[in-house]
């Protein structure tokens, strides 16, 4: 089964070049690494080791502030388990729910140099994952 980490280059055209007004709530589905795997960022890896789940703590406790900070906020986080409907192979860990107020302060967070380094336990704690961007209807 294919792993999904990073938004594609043409995932990322898709969404920033087709503005949408308003405010933009990401769907995050996470399934998370037994261990963190800290390789591409071993000056960041706590002492000891951390669980991939752990790692995740880390993350959103240091990018919070920051999400705030540009105007965002997590509306939703929890444990979360087997479909009851979907895919039974298909099982997650854990769900967050993230409101922008756009796509451009979207970008603007995700481009920040601080919240690319935060980022770095996302990448350590996550096995594999789904974005999904979900705008309110009228």
């Amino acid at each position: 089964m294919a792993e999904y980490l990073e938004v594609t280059p043409e995932q990322g055209a898709r969404f920033f070049g087709n503005p949408k007004p308003g405010a933009v709530v990401m769907l995050n589905l996470l399934r998370f690494r037994e261990r963190a795997d800290y390789s591409h960022a071993p000056a960041l890896e706590p002492e000891g080791g951390v669980t991939g789940e752990q790692a995740y703590r880390i993350y959103m406790d240091e990018l919070e502030p920051l999400l705030v900070a540009s105007g965002g906020e997590v509306l939703f986080s929890g444990s979360a388990d087997g479909f009851l409907i979907g895919p039974a192979e298909e099982a997650w860990d854990y769900v967050v729910l993230v409101r922008q107020a756009n796509q451009q302060s979207f970008l603007a967070f995700a481009s920040d140099p601080e919240a690319q380094r935060i980022t770095c336990h996302r990448t350590a704690a996550v096995a594999d994952s789904r974005l999904l961007p979900i705008w309110p209807t009228a």
